[in-house]
């Protein structure tokens, strides 16, 4: 039997793991519904990538009378089609929508996906850090107060490197993705 410190640790423990887990990306890629916002340990979205997203989740945290909830704002730096994610220009838009049109959302930051092979790693986070800069600047924040999510897996050290507060590095813990093999069309 376990003693009752041990005990008392593991929960901590374990509200910690399922706190960090809760802190959502695009949420099955409905970040707005009403569902994701019930999430009772849900820290953080970091996918609200348009002003019709963040209109629905500022109702679905409004509607549930939770706090306000932590949002970043999802820049695509790499400018591919497949990503999800503000255009750079636009950036400094979509974040003053979020801060003055959305008072159930706390801007805490942005966060960007990279490309897959990396090969562009660091202007990629270059950009997100000058979109972080703008943003900034144009809102009145603080920049130490202003979270960068960006690094994973196979880049989070230059990540790092270049002021990210936020790193998503499952692959690191958790092993490779796998994924379904799709069926072949005959």
């Amino acid at each position: 039997m376990a003693a009752p410190a041990a005990e008392g640790a593991a929960v901590s423990a374990a509200a910690a793991l399922r706190a960090v887990l809760a802190r959502a990306g695009r949420a099955a890629e409905r970040p707005s519904s009403p569902s994701t916002a019930a999430v009772p340990n849900l820290d953080m979205v970091e996918g609200v990538d348009n002003e019709k997203i963040a209109n629905h989740l500022n109702r679905a945290v409004s509607s549930l009378g939770r706090e306000p909830l932590k949002v970043l704002v999802q820049v695509n730096t790499s400018g591919e089609e497949s990503k999800s994610g503000v255009d750079p220009s636009r950036c400094v838009e979509l974040a003053k929508h979020v801060k003055l049109a959305c008072p159930h959302l706390i801007l805490s930051g942005l966060m960007t996906i990279g490309m897959k092979d990396y090969s562009s790693t660091p202007e990629n986070f270059e950009a997100l850090v000058n979109c972080k800069v703008q943003v900034c600047k144009a809102l009145g924040i603080p920049t130490e107060q202003f979270e960068l999510s960006m690094g994973m897996s196979g880049d989070f050290e230059k990540a790092i490197e270049m002021g990210s507060t936020n790193v998503r590095i499952g692959s690191t813990i958790f092993g490779p993705r796998e994924y379904p093999n799709k069926k072949q069309n005959p």
